[in-house]
């Protein structure tokens, strides 16, 4: 597998940094989401022949890291052209695929992604929201409640993560519905977060929300293939958000080193400075490499091996991110917590990299299970 990036992708690096420049930190969401879209930069991940730039994961990582790098990312990235537009392009219909990918691929429509749960959490096999078939209408009614939804408010629809009942079994399988922002019964309570981000995280309650037969993506029987064809995409593109707050965080803190002199020379030619920055560069550049793999992986179609490598890309940057943030605002000291540097802020925001979509310890679970062979304890 080649890790060096081809002429083309250093290319889209370059352009999609001098996008984030134009918007920088104090970027209008609505505003670089629109012209990233129009540049066709939200869509290089979904097929040409609906609207996409015929690219990867591989590709959208990298457009997410440049964004994030630049102090503007768009966290909508990893839900609806990478989420929810990959299973589309997958295992959705015609009608879907023509009705959906082109508006994700030129920022004209969006979709959030519903899996968590209030009592499931990291565990997915817990999940209660259910889906029934009205045997009259052919109609899918859907019941339960999902937790810290990403942007449903500002999306047209939401991929929520269902079970249906196995007529030969009586088992719940999990399976994903389409459900419009508007649908009866479809409703959500705001989340006060201590965070700033510009998407909002939501409740959502689904109380008998009826959703034609076409409104199931995929097929029924699919089950896990399914959902895991868009956790996978999701483990990565965390990783390209985590990987670009780390970078712009230190590069704020290079800066500064670089400038800032309190005897006869810069701050930053002291080892006990530079050594710790040096460090988290390394790892960030670490964590990239990782996130590469995973994504040439998934592009490639090895959907196990790239389960594995998303989930160490993610567990790396997740760490590296919040050793960066950590560093840099301790490098510009009292500097670090004001306003006008706007690292502080980012203390947060870093943590939320080891928290979400999986915690950490998920993570360091599914490796000593999945690859070193050890028992589990649950």
């Amino acid at each position: 597998m080649v890790t060096i990036e081809t002429d083309e992708h250093k290319a889209l690096r370059t352009a999609v940094a001098a996008l984030g420049k134009r918007h920088g930190p104090t970027y209008d969401r609505e505003a670089l989401w629109s012209e990233a879209g129009k540049l066709g930069y939200l869509g290089v991940n979904l097929p040409e022949a609906h609207g996409g730039g015929g690219g990867g994961i591989t590709e959208l990582s990298l457009v997410l890291e440049e964004l994030g790098a630049a102090g503007c990312p768009l966290l909508m990235m990893v839900v609806s052209p990478a989420i929810c537009g990959t299973v589309i392009a997958r295992f959705g219909t015609e009608e879907q695929k023509q009705y959906w990918l082109p508006g994700f691929a030129d920022g004209t429509r969006t979709m959030a992604f519903g899996i968590t749960e209030p009592d499931a959490g990291s565990n997915s096999h817990r999940i209660t929201t259910t889906a029934r078939r009205d045997q009259d209408t052919g109609d899918w009614i859907l019941t339960g409640r999902k937790v810290f939804i990403s942007g449903v408010d500002i999306a047209d629809a939401t991929l929520i993560v269902g079970r249906t009942e196995d007529a030969r079994t009586g088992t719940l399988k999990p399976c994903l519905f389409i459900v419009p922002r508007d649908a009866p019964g479809f409703t959500r309570h705001p989340i006060d977060m201590e965070l700033d981000a510009a998407e909002k995280q939501f409740e959502l309650t689904l109380d008998d929300v009826r959703l034609p037969s076409d409104a199931l993506v995929g097929d029924e029987d699919a089950g896990l293939l399914q959902l895991f064809a868009g956790l996978n995409p999701e483990r990565i593109m965390t990783a390209a958000f985590a990987i670009g707050m780390g970078r712009h965080a230190l590069a704020k803190a290079v800066e500064y080193a670089r400038d800032r002199q309190v005897w006869n020379t810069p701050i930053g030619a002291h080892q006990a400075i530079a050594h710790p920055l040096a460090q988290a560069h390394i790892d960030l550049e670490l964590a990239r490499l990782m996130m590469q793999k995973a994504a040439h992986l998934y592009d490639a179609g090895d959907d196990t091996g790239a389960g594995e490598a998303a989930n160490m890309a993610k567990y790396a940057a997740g760490e590296a991110c919040v050793k960066a943030v950590d560093q840099a605002v301790h490098t510009l000291g009292g500097n670090g917590l004001t306003r006008e540097f706007g690292l502080a802020r980012l203390i947060t925001a870093a943590r939320v990299a080891r928290i979400a979509p999986v915690s950490r310890e998920m993570i360091l679970n599914y490796v000593s299970h999945q690859t070193l062979g050890l028992p589990k304890s649950y």
